[in-house]
């Protein structure tokens, strides 16, 4: 590492907040953008970003108020430093990649890497080179194609998704990939909301929120079950301040109280500034890791018991209820308050909330998401909710709140493993070939793919694969058992650095920048976590003259790859964007007349029936109460069930800088966040340096993350945080939610030892004894077990 870099003495820590934005916000957001942007570029973006004719934050996917409502500064911090991170003046030039070979690159930090700027030229590693060198793009687009070209199948491919792609070169890569020949199209959701996908899709019919805006400013409560938003969706902060000035009362659930669970100080106004802000979170429950499922359905027990139930919703609109409520009726408190670690009196407390509200709003994010249960807890506050009659009404229904901004866009445009039948038949009619129609390979499945030598070719829109995945170190070996890897990408990032036999970085245009084609200047269109469509426009001139627009670079690549194969005109939808939205409107359901509609200030809204009119779109026609059996991680003495979170300075795998100020940590990210007693049973101290090992019996291999500081922290027994993607490796690739997929990261069961000084000797291969005398013994961890 350089100075540029950071290293254990740089940390220090600091006593956690209890509010959160405030003026340090503002001033944090002006320091960050003017260092990036300069004065003149800062102004140029931030007064355009999520205004109607503006362009969409690429950081997280909470909707816009009306264009007549939005503030002059429709942003919050971590946005503005999305922005900052994009429209950087620094450059990454082919001298850079000259100076720096591949190796010198992979041993900074993923923070450095993302600190160098804008890559400017479509680069190269080819066989058997240690650097990177330029080329021009119509060798790049002949090296691609001459590739996908050679493999036996075009299952042997693999295309990857990014949730910031547009809905435009959502909709052209999946016509791209289908016309090909496969459905390997994994994307980021695998990773995060697939669980909601799954259960939404399989109780209400369709994996997307029953709500708008409106309704969460005018809900009598509101849930905010594992997540964060004052840092992962800060702007949420002003919808619940909104719903808070009208009567609103806040029910929180998550092991770690946030701050922006706890005070919100709206520096947009005097009482934010100058007063105490706005309390939030009326009730918090510090729930233990997985106990959500028990939580939820002792919830329903309580107001089955109290009869505090929708009869007529219930009758009308639900299958399964009474096979449901004698199911929770038996509910052992015992094991609720064991998984839990509530006790029945709290419960209760937040029960008689839910009791009491006419109008209910049930908000969850990947603290839901990523646990072996996922999809049947999900399942469990759907139930809650139809119990209630909270879906199809003003003020109410289900919000999962998606992390990345155009995630949600990017499953609706078509990109997906597993492609419903009628969206197939659909994409024949308008194209005239008959796409794939066997499932294709999520996330986890393509990287045993690429693991076990049967995918050759990844190709990356966006993100940063190795370290958004699990498992890193099995990652990046799967990786570099490719013979290609391509990444679109604006800024360089670990990705890169772990390459196939051949490996190009091919620049590409940012939400924040103009985009011309043949035709003439283009927009594009997202789609938020609400249903919304709107169009996205940026104001500043391209980083450099070599970049070319997502758009633009996979029609190219198809162009070259298929030809004239079925008659698709893809230097049509190139040339005009236009284009690609008539073929959207024919295909993608709810979006006829889209390029009207999403022409129009503040867009549009996508059809949801059981939002529109309490209609179910599943297989009996109504929605389903599900059952699912509480499931207990089995967790060995002396060992905690770690979750992997953001720090309040990075978005996903893009690391802003080294300020988590919120949980008072300055300066470094690789701390891990425990109780104080739990800290004295393992036998350390506060501030002690250790590394955390867990072991996975399906593969007998021992994963370890080291040199991580301990850190006393108000967080329930037996639970432990740390930021990702330092914490992946320990993320077997196996650990799985049933049915979604997605990987476990809220339950890796782990211990900690201390690390051994810099420079010792340590014997990490038998998982025996080290030089600091641990007993840690690896057999002891089994893999996560569930039982009924």
């Amino acid at each position: 590492m350089t100075a540029d870099d950071y290293s254990e003495t740089d940390l220090s820590i600091h006593p956690q907040k209890h509010q959160a934005a405030g003026m340090p916000a503002v001033a944090v957001t002006m320091k960050r953008a003017i260092g990036h942007m300069g004065v003149k570029r800062t102004a140029q973006t931030l007064r355009k970003l999520n205004q109607a004719e503006g362009f969409d934050c690429m950081s997280c996917a909470w909707p816009d108020p009306d264009p007549g409502h939005r503030h002059v500064a429709e942003f919050c911090e971590n946005g503005a430093k999305a922005v900052a991170e994009e429209a950087t003046t620094a450059r990454v030039t082919p001298d850079f990649f000259a100076a720096n070979s591949i190796a010198d690159l992979d041993a900074h930090s993923e923070y450095w890497l993302g600190q160098q700027g804008r890559i400017t030229h479509p680069m190269i590693k080819r066989p058997g080179a240690d650097h990177y060198t330029p080329l021009d793009w119509d060798e790049a687009y002949r090296l691609i194609a001459r590739e996908l070209d050679g493999l036996e199948s075009p299952d042997e491919a693999v295309f990857y998704t990014s949730g910031r792609a547009s809905n435009e070169v959502a909709f052209l890569y999946q016509l791209f990939v289908r016309a090909f020949g496969t459905n390997n199209l994994p994307d980021c959701s695998n990773m995060c909301h697939e669980s909601t996908s799954i259960a939404l899709a399989e109780s209400i019919g369709i994996g997307k929120a029953s709500v708008s805006l409106d309704d969460v400013h005018h809900a009598e409560l509101i849930v905010l079950a594992g997540q964060n938003p004052g840092t992962n969706h800060p702007r949420m902060l002003s919808a619940l301040e909104i719903a808070k000035q009208n009567g609103a009362k806040i029910l929180s659930i998550n092991p770690l109280n946030e701050a922006g669970l706890t005070r919100f100080r709206n520096p947009q106004t005097p009482r934010g500034i100058a007063g105490p802000g706005t309390k939030l979170s009326d009730l918090h429950l510090p729930i233990k890791l997985n106990g959500d499922l028990a939580l939820f359905q002792a919830m329903s027990s309580l107001l089955l018991e109290w009869d505090a139930v929708d009869h007529d919703f219930i009758a009308a609109c639900t299958n399964g209820f009474v096979e449901w409520s004698e199911f929770v009726a038996e509910v052992d408190w015992d094991v609720v308050t064991e998984l839990t670690g509530l006790t029945k009196a709290q419960i209760v407390e937040a029960t008689q909330l839910l009791r009491d509200s006419h109008k209910t709003v049930f908000c969850w994010a990947m603290g839901l998401t990523q646990h072996r249960n996922a999809v049947g807890t999900i399942k469990e506050i759907t139930n809650l909710a139809l119990l209630q009659g909270n879906i199809g009404k003003p003020g109410a229904g289900l919000l999962p709140v998606r992390g990345h901004s155009n995630v949600q866009g990017d499953r609706t445009m078509g990109i997906w493993e597993r492609p419903p039948v009628a969206f197939l038949d659909a994409l024949q009619k308008e194209f005239g070939f008959n796409p794939p129609r066997e499932n294709g390979l999520d996330t986890v499945d393509a990287i045993r793919a690429m693991r076990d030598g049967k995918a050759h070719f990844f190709l990356g829109l966006g993100g940063n694969f190795v370290q958004a995945a699990p498992d890193t170190e099995v990652v990046a070996a799967a990786l570099r058992n490719t013979r290609m890897t391509v990444h679109i990408s604006t800024k360089l990032n670990r990705s890169h650095l772990v390459c196939g036999e051949t490996a190009l970085i091919l620049p590409t245009l940012g939400r924040t920048e103009k985009d011309a084609q043949a035709s003439g200047p283009q927009w594009i269109s997202v789609e938020d976590s609400t249903c919304s469509v709107h169009a996205s426009r940026g104001p500043l001139a391209p980083a450099g003259p070599h970049l070319r627009s997502e758009v633009h670079i996979i029609s190219r690549i198809a162009e070259e790859t298929l030809g004239d194969r079925y008659g698709i005109d893809w230097k049509d939808m190139r040339d005009n964007y236009s284009h690609i939205r008539h073929h959207i409107a024919k295909v993608v359901p709810g979006c006829e007349s889209y390029e009207v509609n999403a022409r129009r200030p503040g867009g549009f809204i996508l059809p949801h029936p059981p939002r529109d009119s309490r209609t179910f779109p599943t297989a009996s026609g109504l929605a389903e109460f599900a059952i699912t059996p509480i499931e207990a991680l089995q967790v060995p003495d002396r060992h905690l069930i770690l979750q992997t979170i953001r720090s309040h300075d990075q978005f996903n795998t893009t690391i802003y800088g080294l300020s988590d100020r919120y949980r008072g940590i300055e300066g470094g990210r690789r701390v891990v966040f425990m109780h104080r007693l739990d800290i004295a049973e393992l036998g350390l101290e506060n501030g002690d340096l250790v590394d955390l090992m867990t072991y996975w019996d399906q593969d007998d291999r021992e994963r370890r993350a080291d040199r991580f500081r301990v850190v006393e922290y108000d967080t329930p027994r037996g639970c432990a945080a740390a930021y990702y993607p330092e914490t992946n490796p320990l993320v077997p690739l196996d650990s799985t939610a049933l049915s979604s997929n997605c990987p476990t990261s809220k339950s890796i069961i782990v211990t900690a030892r201390r690390s051994p000084a810099v420079g010792m000797a340590t014997n990490h291969g038998d998982g025996g004894q080290d030089e600091v005398g641990s007993d840690w013994d690896h057999k002891s961890t089994p893999q996560p077990v569930h039982l009924s």
